[in-house]
């Protein structure tokens, strides 16, 4: 992997550490703010939708004006504005906190779209899980880190900590990732506009298409372990200890075993290895309906871990791969969207279907995950390649695209003494 990849690394790890306001967002509005739960419910609900926003775009703005920049931009306004949340008025909470949400899930994409670009295709999966692997690393340690300082100092410091931190990575980012080149433009289409659409693009990828609708279906499923299933846990005798360790199961299985899956998963076809961790992560939600305990609880997060791994990050660079050069931010922003609307539409759905009909949530979990694995392994079976587009011409795999904002240098090794090595695309 280019060296660029490594040196972004502690800069993404230092954020993720302090990127844990979202987990005591709801008890700060509750607690010091003294909102009531239906006003925190609606902040945090709009806060997600900027989220969710701001992953949807993020990767377009870096296509049009330079990734890197993007992704400077988003940090430092969405550090910025962390860092002086809590000298706010309450009131002003309404106004300040969605755009902040906004520019962190701008962040997100625009740091994928970074990545992308930076990395050759053949060597996009084992770059995007070392990222994942800093990231979850930093988002294990990050919750019991704010609980320290929400109960040391006050929640108010786990904005400024949030602040400083996210700002911190734009300083870093601006330092390790120089923008190299005078270029200021992104790749141009081939027809010197801006190409196809987005649909046009998609459509001419149908494979991208069903691996997007697979993804958005799983992340709302897989999301459920963060709401409907610990109180399911609860309902049958199960403490906040039991949840505790198995979501603590969740980071240390994903910790340990993503970066060797990579490695050595690498040369396999990405679509198949997606399929299969879409029908783990359905496989783990079927393993409640076995019964009701901590052993089942543990085969369930087991399972619903390793399917992660195997489809996130390969399904991450597929789609980098798969993108026309002039949009590889925008292919990213749209995967970015749907990896995680979940986070908006898994608890509201999730819970409505609990509250009503108990025992059809995880055979439905399981049924719904299964089918959008076996879409995606449909679609691998199928014959198809990649084409330039708007042309009927396939793709030269490992071609690095023109960044207008040229961040790094490829590797000019050859392959062999790099470890890196392109090859066509499966699927």
């Amino acid at each position: 992997m280019p060296r660029a990849v490594w040196l972004l690394s502690p800069g993404v790890f230092v954020n993720a550490l302090s990127s844990f306001t979202f987990v005591f967002v709801f008890v700060y509005l509750t607690g010091p703010r003294g909102l009531s739960v239906a006003e925190a419910g609606l902040i945090t609900g709009i806060g997600g939708i900027g989220l969710i926003a701001g992953n949807f775009t993020g990767g377009g703005y870096g296509d049009r004006f330079g990734h890197r920049r993007v992704l400077l931009v988003a940090s430092v306004l969405a550090g910025g504005a962390l860092t002086f949340l809590p000298a706010l008025p309450t009131a002003a909470l309404y106004f300040a906190l969605p755009p902040a949400q906004y520019a962190l899930g701008a962040i997100r994409s625009a740091n994928s779209a970074l990545v992308a670009v930076i990395v050759p295709e053949g060597a996009r999966r084992q770059a995007f899980a070392v990222v994942r692997c800093v990231s979850n690393g930093g988002f294990t340690l990050g919750p019991p880190l704010g609980a320290l300082i929400a109960t040391g100092l006050s929640y108010d410091w786990l904005f400024v900590a949030d602040g400083v931190g996210t700002l911190a990575f734009a300083l870093w980012t601006a330092r390790v990732v120089p923008a190299r080149g005078a270029a200021n433009t992104p790749a141009a289409a081939p027809d010197g506009g801006l190409g196809r659409g987005v649909w046009g693009e998609l459509r001419a990828r149908p494979a991208v298409l069903v691996l997007l609708g697979a993804i958005l279906v799983v992340d709302v499923i897989y999301r459920q372990q963060y709401s409907t299933f610990p109180v399911y846990l609860a309902d049958h005798g199960l403490d906040t200890g039991v949840y505790g360790l198995v979501i603590a199961l969740n980071g240390a299985v994903i910790l340990l075993l993503e970066l060797p899956a990579a490695v050595a998963l690498r040369a396999r076809p990405p679509l198949r290895v997606v399929g299969v961790g879409l029908l783990l992560v359905g496989a783990g939600y079927g393993a409640l309906l076995l019964g009701t305990g901590l052993a089942t609880a543990v085969l369930m997060m087991v399972l619903l871990s390793l399917g992660e791994i195997l489809y996130k990050t390969p399904a991450t660079a597929y789609v980098a791969d798969q993108a026309p050069a002039h949009a590889i931010g925008l292919f990213q922003s749209l995967y970015a969207g749907v990896s995680a609307s979940g986070v908006v539409l898994g608890g509201p759905l999730g819970g409505a279907l609990y509250s009503a009909a108990p025992g059809l949530l995880w055979p439905l979990c399981a049924a719904l995950a299964a089918g959008a694995g076996g879409a995606v392994l449909w679609t691998s079976a199928r014959p198809g390649r990649r084409v330039r587009p708007g042309s009927s011409e396939p793709t030269v795999p490992g071609t690095a695209p023109d960044l207008g904002e040229d961040p790094v240098r490829h590797d000019s090794r050859p392959a062999h003494e790099t470890g890196s090595r392109p090859r066509a695309v499966a699927g």
